[in-house]
């Protein structure tokens, strides 16, 4: 039996939105727990609320109702700052096609967030290589993560990659 708390711990979980008098209810009551270590896809059809429950799990978004525990911490009740320095070291966005510069490769793009860390430019290359090893089999096209472009990685349209990690840098 695992004595830790779950790493994400979602109760009855909604997000409403509100635009003029229009209500749209993107997250209806989600129960979730994802234990550490734990891989999870989430899928659905355009609109079903994936991009909801991502935003509400980088902690970029709040909830409407409903709980959300992340290491057994109600998320409602961490500062903007925590917030922020959790998503900092702790929370880690693969996207798969906004966000990312097309003229850099694979892992220049995974580099990049390190940047802010003020971590040295050897140290930066270490953790993405052990990141995407780590994370991503590479096919033979796309072995060499460093000469690689985002923008050619999957023929044309980039590697179809989306979600978040958890400590994705150890």
């Amino acid at each position: 039996m695992n004595s830790q708390p779950a790493l994400i711990q979602l109760s009855k979980v909604s997000r409403r939105f509100f635009l003029d008098e229009m209500e749209t209810l993107a997250l209806d009551g989600i129960d979730l727990i994802i234990q550490s270590g734990e891989f999870v896809s989430i899928e659905g059809p355009s609109g079903c609320g994936k991009s909801t429950l991502l935003a509400i799990l980088g902690l970029l978004d709040t909830p409407t109702s409903g709980v959300f525990r992340l290491r057994g911490t109600a998320v409602d009740t961490l500062s903007r700052d925590d917030r922020a320095r959790i998503r900092n070291t702790e929370i880690g966005f693969v996207f798969q096609s906004f966000n990312l510069i097309g003229d850099l490769s694979v892992q220049k793009n995974v580099e990049l967030p390190l940047l802010y860390r003020s971590m040295a430019p050897s140290e930066r290359r270490k953790r993405a290589e052990e990141c995407l090893e780590s994370k991503y089999v590479p096919s033979p096209e796309t072995h060499a993560w460093s000469t690689v472009r985002w923008a050619t990685a999957a023929g044309g349209g980039g590697p179809g990659i989306g979600g978040l990690s958890f400590n994705p840098f150890g």
